[in-house]
């Protein structure tokens, strides 16, 4: 198995501390990331605590996102397919066991790529760019339940508020975001919020929606009830993916061609701070290696993952690792060495068993 390179040493504290009365929440580094390759087709368990590789398990062909079920017990990858061959499939892993228990086929829907886990359920959203639908798929029984056009090309990211009574689907091509009624299926909105619309979150509370502009190089937030524009913030260079910290107070946004990840503060709607990914880079330019001719010199940081208020996880697409970021301090702490290309990137408080 693949070693893990630790470049950087983190002193980790497993404990809470207090403060006169106010207690700090330490994250105990449990569990592990899961991350995808799109090279290598496979998808790495990556443990926090120690920086292990404790699991590669194969993919579909080019797999890029990577969502985690709200109990953390399954993990589910998109595989998109390259440029000559469409992929209709999803692959979903037991993480306790670190096995691959089914691969789903989409059929006609090919290049699945957003994905979000209804809480409390076996299904989930996925959005398929080929037919611009956005698919309610039972993860359990292993099929498509239904399919709802988004009237969008490029149907890229999707998310959805609190309740799942609504889902937020981002068109890279119109620079629109599709808003769909999930219990009627039809669509309730379409609203404009930049050039290149891609990445989308919605605020734990669940009022606001943040979408990433990546040719605009801006943010764009709604209401999430009236679906109109609030703010419009100016982002780094390519802004791609974008996510909150767990407790609400912070929003990051991996930015592909300055190779930074810009922190805002949520609540104030203003940058905190933008972290420089200088990490070691190949000196030729892979032609596997998207956006690697366009954003030369750059490690192409695009998934993002914050299992705690205080740490997050970048994958460096060009680069061949994950950084890990204090959100304290907004410095990096540790890197990781993974296969070619990471790409998605989630996590689950579950860590594989070390069996083969």
């Amino acid at each position: 198995m693949k070693r893990l390179l630790t470049i950087l040493a983190l002193a980790t504290v497993a404990f809470a501390c207090t403060t006169g009365s106010k207690e700090i929440k330490v994250d105990n580094m449990e569990g592990v990331l899961i991350v995808s390759h799109k090279t290598d087709n496979t998808v790495h368990f990556i443990c926090r605590k120690n920086g292990e590789t404790v699991r590669i398990l194969e993919t579909g062909l080019e797999p890029h996102e990577v969502e985690v079920s709200d109990d953390g017990k399954y993990a589910v990858v998109c595989n998109y397919g390259n440029r000559e061959v469409a992929g209709n499939t999803l692959s979903v892993y037991d993480v306790k066991e670190g096995i691959l228990l089914r691969t789903i086929n989409l059929g006609e829907h090919t290049r699945p790529h957003g994905m979000h886990w209804i809480a409390g359920t076996q299904k989930m959203l996925v959005t398929a760019e080929s037919t611009n639908n956005l698919l309610v798929v039972d993860v359990a029984k292993g099929e498509v339940e239904r399919a709802i056009g988004t009237e969008q090309p490029v149907s890229h990211m999707v998310a959805a508020n609190n309740d799942f009574t609504i889902a937020f689907v981002p068109s890279i091509r119109t620079g629109n975001v599709t808003v769909i009624d999930l219990q009627t299926d039809s669509i309730l909105a379409q609203v404009y919020s930049g050039k290149g619309a891609e990445g989308a979150a919605v605020s734990p509370n669940g009022k606001e929606l943040w979408v990433t502009n990546r040719a605009d190089n801006t943010l764009t937030i709604f209401d999430t009830k009236t679906f109109e524009a609030t703010h419009t913030l100016e982002c780094g260079e390519f802004p791609i993916r974008i996510k909150f910290t767990p407790d609400g107070n912070k929003v990051l946004v991996s930015n592909a061609q300055s190779a930074e990840v810009a922190i805002f503060d949520a609540i104030e709607k203003q940058l905190l701070a933008k972290v420089k990914l200088t990490v070691p880079i190949p000196d030729e330019v892979d032609e596997d290696r998207f956006f690697a001719q366009d954003f030369k010199g750059s490690s192409i940081p695009i998934g993002l993952v914050v299992p705690h208020d205080n740490t997050a996880y970048v994958a460096n697409t060009n680069a061949d690792l994950v950084s890990e970021i204090d959100l304290r301090t907004f410095e990096i702490t540790r890197h990781f060495a993974t296969g070619k290309q990471p790409d998605g990137i989630s996590y689950s408080h579950f860590t594989p068993s070390l069996k083969e």
